[in-house]
């Protein structure tokens, strides 16, 4: 499972590719709704500018509308090419930084924390959902996925072969769940607002991004009502919401 045949995952056609198949496959259509309705839910009071980190192949401007899409390679679909530890904006301007799927990807995130305080509007947001790590979900991305998980590292940052193909599906627990404390003193103008961890095991009935075997989309209801019933999401959750939030003062 972990050579994806070989595919170069920062070709751009591979995110093109991507995006065709997320649009026709429903089921994770649905998935990728219900991440963007929990983004939506928890946007800040003042919903100005909203700019999503590698957007890729989502669509997240059919929930919210408005939102500047970006990634760090060209994609004829997104508005900037930019990198999250270099933002194209000024102190203070922007209302909540949206990263799906993305944060596990960036190698140095005090970069990029760094660089999300100094842009933020005070009460300004940063909304993650991403891999999330207990048991389950850690033999999971263990066995059925091709990124590198390491839940042992130290640090924080590790050496990246590329935007797609570089990452540590275990860096989002590391940082706000076994790391917590050294986060907070670390950036003290941040707080965590909210860590929720969701979804144990419908995104596998997905198939994923990849021209696999699916659920129909018209089953997605069911099968989330049959995993809330037989999971505990808090223990087995395979993602998790993470919001965090700019200091007022």
């Amino acid at each position: 499972m972990r050579d994806v045949n070989k595919i170069n995952l920062d070709d751009p056609s591979v995110t093109i590719s991507r995006r065709k198949i997320l649009r026709k496959k429903g089921f994770i259509n649905k998935i990728y709704e219900d991440w963007y309705n929990l983004v939506k839910e928890n946007l800040p009071l003042q919903k100005g500018i909203i700019v999503e980190l590698g957007s890729g192949a989502g669509f997240i401007k059919e929930t919210i509308p408005g939102t500047i899409t970006s990634d760090v390679m060209f994609l004829p679909f997104v508005d900037v090419v930019m990198d999250g530890i270099n933002l194209p904006f000024s102190t203070n301007s922007i209302d909540c930084l949206v990263l799906i799927d993305v944060f596990h990807h960036i190698s140095n995130v005090n970069l990029f924390f760094n660089e999300a305080i100094k842009t933020l509007r005070k009460g300004g947001r940063i909304i993650m959902i991403e891999p999330w790590i207990n048991r389950w979900s850690f033999w999971i991305f263990s066995n059925l996925h091709h990124e590198v998980i390491n839940i042992s590292t130290d640090g924080w940052e590790f050496t990246s072969s590329g935007p797609l193909s570089g990452a540590n599906q275990a860096l989002p627990w590391i940082v706000f769940k076994r790391d917590r404390r050294i986060f907070e003193e670390k950036y003290p103008a941040l707080r965590i607002k909210e860590i929720s961890p969701l979804m144990p095991f419908i995104y596998l009935l997905s198939g994923g991004l990849k021209n696999s075997l699916t659920m129909p989309a018209f089953s997605y209801s069911f099968w989330r009502k049959v995993e809330q019933g037989l999971f505990s999401e808090e223990e087995k959750g395979m993602f998790g919401l993470v919001v965090l939030e700019k200091k007022t003062r």
